[in-house]
């Protein structure tokens, strides 16, 4: 077993850039995701015994090192680049969040006497994580106290069920074809402004102009950034820090210094994934038995809630599956995953829109996670 600090580290960074490599290379995992790749060899690496399942290597990348890549990724977050995504993609994209704010409230109900004074935690867990990915599921859960006793559990659960969603994106476009109008022209080909990179044009593998400079302000913002959040949280403890950091980074991200944001993206990115993998380590089975399947049928909730306002209103309003599949698995997986199946279904127009509503869900999960997550507590729901 593995659990000496710097082997344990290295073995972490050497997993989460074999996820990224074949992503980028090997055509059948470029349509599965670095996301579900590091998550996947996570939980390999713990559940055959070759790391341990606690190590203060975890307690740091789930502590500053993930709370620098939710600052790093949010200032990389550029509101205005909706302009580009076009009223079609947006209609989607807040489809799927109503879908999964329905959800969440249906599970919470549903299951609010097994799962008690935790409900109302998971059901902001649950939409923050189907409206904007990971990093939101990092978010809300840190900021409402989600138990340790119940995180690898819930993160399984989560994981488990957003694979299974993926691959429903991938296939319903097929078996619903005839259902729904065509997928429009533009989808098929390449946007404006985007480089042919063999079906790859995306941030994560575009190289990016970035000096040392630039590192070295994005490394003090980030860290000023925490900063300003846990001081602002103690003055106002009524919000969670994440909130304060979401907004703080957001405003920032806005002003004129940061209309880039060159390199923000890529390294908060790689620091997700870093934490993906310590999900996926703390994703075992016994723990997963310990928390019990009713936390899987809840996110089943979320998600089939989820499905059936999107795809069902979807098909209402004449949107097609292409972009229907796109923005949910914008806002279930995040911009890595949404990229997954514009290449996957060969729509290559669709994997900008989807990585800009995707990051968007970066911004509004945070948000709408906590909401939600306050107003099951408010109504005393499983309490």
């Amino acid at each position: 077993m593995i659990s000496s600090t710097l082997p344990l580290a290295a073995l972490i960074a050497v997993v989460t850039a074999l996820a990224f490599w074949l992503d980028r290379h090997v055509s059948f995992f470029s349509k599965i995701g670095a996301s579900i790749l590091t998550l996947a060899f996570g939980a390999i690496l713990s559940n055959t015994g070759i790391v341990p399942g606690k190590s203060p290597v975890y307690d740091t990348i789930s502590g500053p090192v993930t709370s620098l890549a939710i600052a790093w990724l949010l200032l990389s977050v550029d509101l205005r680049a909706l302009k580009q995504v076009g009223p079609r993609m947006l209609a989607a994209f807040g489809l799927a969040c109503v879908g999964t704010i329905l959800g969440a409230f249906l599970g919470a109900l549903a299951f609010s006497h097994e799962l008690g004074v935790n409900t109302w935690k998971m059901a902001g867990v649950f939409t923050g994580t189907y409206t904007g990915g990971s990093l939101n599921f990092v978010a809300v859960g840190k900021g409402v106290g989600l138990p340790d006793s119940v995180w690898a559990g819930t993160t399984a659960a989560d994981a488990l069920t957003g694979g299974i969603w993926m691959a429903a994106n991938l296939i319903l476009p097929l078996w619903l074809v005839r259902f729904y109008p065509p997928v429009p022209k533009e989808a098929l080909e390449l946007g404006e402004g985007e480089a042919d990179n063999g079906g790859k044009s995306h941030p994560f593998f575009d190289p990016a102009a970035v000096s040392a400079l630039d590192l070295g302000v994005l490394l003090a913002v980030g860290l000023s950034l925490l900063v300003a959040a846990d001081l602002t949280a103690r003055l106002v403890p009524q919000v969670p820090s994440v909130l304060w950091l979401t907004t703080y980074a957001l405003i920032v991200g806005h002003t004129p210094l940061f209309r880039k944001a060159e390199g923000a993206l890529q390294l908060g990115t790689l620091l997700l994934h870093l934490f993906f993998v310590v999900i996926g380590i703390w994703s075992q089975v016994g723990q997963i038995i310990a928390v019990g399947v009713v936390v899987f049928y809840y996110t089943a909730t979320v998600i089939g809630s989820h499905g059936l306002v999107l795809y069902g209103v979807g098909r209402l309003l004449g949107l097609d599956l292409g972009t229907l599949s796109v923005a949910s698995q914008a806002a279930v997986g995040g911009p890595s995953t949404a990229l997954a199946v514009a290449v996957g279904r060969d729509w290559p127009g669709l994997v900008l829109p989807g990585i800009i509503v995707g990051l968007v869900g970066y911004a509004v999960g945070n948000y709408l996670g906590f909401g939600v997550a306050y107003l099951v507590h408010g109504f005393g729901i499983g309490l």
